[in-house]
Parts: structure tokens; sequence; C-alpha cells
């Protein structure tokens, strides 16, 4: 079908597993485990499985954040959840994530294990469990920071699962389409980029689990990372998000927790799993 056929939707819609696109083979209207998989444990109490995506990308820099405070409990293994693969429908891991995304979070250190999931629930959580770290305690502060944080939740979808598929992803392109998100996710830029005009942070003067969650996407869009967009949407008019970005990407912690999980780009850059500060040091000397 062309971008100007007529489409007049059926009286009753019936999934069309041909349907096309980079990732209609994972894709399918039930929930539920595909197969039967338990999930792999290792020695620390948090068990992280995940893959290095923007969302995935939060909860790493989050722990490696603690981790740099001092947080010795913030230990974690990284497992690699290869969603290309389908690991995400495998039992274990529906038992942690009846929702079949990553990340998925396992604290072993309750009686029984707490499960989390939900990225932006990961980083309230660790946030919480580790004396509200990059969360204000202040309540006006802390409305302010988890508005952003569920700002980024809430937009998201626009810019992944909207103008990302249409733009990049789909089989066919779509000018309604791709025009209908590309506004959208310009509009949430420029939101962004007034916000930061005014404060060196998203939530404010400090760094918070709201800049964790919104640098991995649109930090890696205005820097050309994620659908090799950054032309299209004329992302260099958004000057003060290109600022921040910069500032966040230099963190240490920041940059470990971008290598965690990833199994693309440089080889310098991946980390596939982690169980061990000593783990980076490993690719350092391979590289």
């Amino acid at each position: 079908m062309s971008d100007t056929d007529a489409y007049t939707p059926p009286k009753v819609w019936v999934w069309n597993k041909e349907s096309g696109g980079r990732f209609a083979s994972i894709n399918r209207p039930i929930a539920g485990p595909t197969h039967e998989k338990d999930l792999p444990v290792g020695r620390h109490p948090l068990q992280l499985y995940s893959l290095a995506t923007p969302n995935g990308v939060k909860v790493t820099v989050m722990l490696e954040e603690l981790l740099e405070l001092g947080h010795k409990g913030a230990e974690y293994d990284a497992w690699l959840i290869t969603i290309s693969a389908g690991d995400q429908f495998g039992s274990g891991f529906v038992g942690v994530n009846p929702n079949s995304k990553i990340p998925a979070l396992l604290d072993r250190s309750a009686a029984p294990p707490i499960r989390v999931f939900e990225s932006g629930s990961i980083l309230v959580y660790l946030a919480e469990k580790f004396g509200n770290a990059f969360l204000p305690t202040d309540p006006a502060r802390r409305a302010e920071c988890l508005s952003w944080l569920f700002w980024q939740m809430g937009s998201a979808p626009y810019l992944g699962g909207g103008f990302g598929h249409f733009y990049a992803y789909a089989p066919i392109k779509i000018e309604y389409a791709i025009d209908r998100f590309a506004m959208e996710v310009k509009r949430q830029l420029d939101v962004l980029d007034r916000r930061l005009a005014e404060h060196e942070y998203v939530a404010g003067a400090d760094y918070t689990i709201a800049d964790m969650a919104i640098w991995p996407w649109y930090g890696a869009l205005v820097k050309g990372l994620v659908y090799n967009a950054a032309e299209f949407l004329s992302v260099h008019e958004y000057r003060n998000v290109l600022r921040w970005t910069d500032a966040i990407a230099a963190r240490p912690a920041v940059r470990r927790g971008r290598m965690v999980n990833r199994t693309w780009g440089e080889p310098s850059s991946q980390l596939p799993e982690r169980h061990d500060a000593g783990d980076f040091d490993k690719v350092k000397a391979a590289g």
C-alpha cells in the first residue's frame, strides 16, 4: 500500500504476521511467555535484566551513579536480554516483568525478592532504597523532579514508537504519520530546551533521576545517535538541550552506564554483561 492509497479499517481487526517492519517478528497482540527459560542469577543482591536501549541505559546509569556516590549495596549483575531473539518472552523474564519489556530488576536483598519493572519505577525504587539519592526530599523539588520523570515516561512513546517507528523502521513511509510525530517530537524538544534555558538540569540546580531518564532518549536524539534523524529534526536549534547533553555525557558514571548491556558500536563501548566493577577495565585492556 502506498502513502496515498485509501485505507478502510476492517470491522474486526485481525493480527497480520506479515505486516513487515524491523520488529515484526517479535510483535504480537497477546502477553505471556512463549517458551520456558529461567533467568540467570549472579552474586549481587541486585539483578538487572536489560539491553542498552535508552530505557535500559536509564537504569545502568543510575546504578553506576549510586556506586560513584559510594553506595556499595548498589553493586549489581547486568544480564543481557536480546529482544530481537525474543528473550523477553522467556518464562523467567515474564515472571519479573509481565509486560515483557526491558529493563527488569530483581532485588534479592529482600525475602521474597522484590521485582521492579518499568524504567521510571526502577529509578524511583533505587533512589528511595539508597536514601533518596538523586531524588529531592523537599516536597516542591521532589514534585518537580517526579513531574519531569513522568513527562519523559509519557513522551517517549511518541519519540520511539511514534516518530522512530514510522521514520526509521516502518516498511513503508507514510507522510502523515511522519509529519504528525516529527511535529510532536520537535514540540517536546522545545519544551525541554526552554526549561534548560533557565536551569542547569531538568529539575533545577541539581542532577536527578529526571535527567537520567530523559538523557538517553533526547540526548541521544540531538547527538544523532538514534534514528539518524538529527538533520531531519534540525536539532541544532536546541542549544540548551545540546549543552545539557554534553555535560551529562561527561560524567564518569554515565560513560560506564552507557556501556552496560551494549552489543553494538565500537568494541570499546560494549560491555554485554556486567558482574563487577572490574569488567570495565577488561574492556579497556581488550581495546
